[in-house]
């Protein structure tokens, strides 16, 4: 983080964790960290960008429901959109780094 090119990220000892999901935001697609193994939550553009072969998909931040997101959404929260320090976040997906 300390050598991101984005403004909003750089100089911060971690990424932030998701209120409602157990994940980190990760808010750039090209800010993936590289020594991370957990679950990120990631810009819909990392469609875009997916390689099979070094991330799985494990789902998606939720609308209505708790259809996609694959077990990672606290129910008890209320609210089914992603959320940082109580603030709202745009759809994610959510992803692992395989091996």
């Amino acid at each position: 983080l300390r050598f991101s090119r984005h403004r909003e990220i750089r100089g911060r000892a971690a990424y932030p964790r998701y209120d409602n999901y157990d994940a980190i935001e990760v808010p750039y697609v090209d800010a993936i960290p590289s020594d991370y193994d957990g679950v990120m939550g990631v810009p819909i553009t990392f469609l875009d960008r997916y390689c099979p072969e070094q991330f799985e998909i494990l789902g998606a931040s939720e609308s209505e429901g708790s259809g996609f997101s694959n077990g990672l959404w606290r129910a008890e929260s209320g609210v089914a959109q992603p959320m940082v320090d109580a603030r709202r976040v745009y759809k994610r997906i959510f992803i692992r780094r395989r091996g």
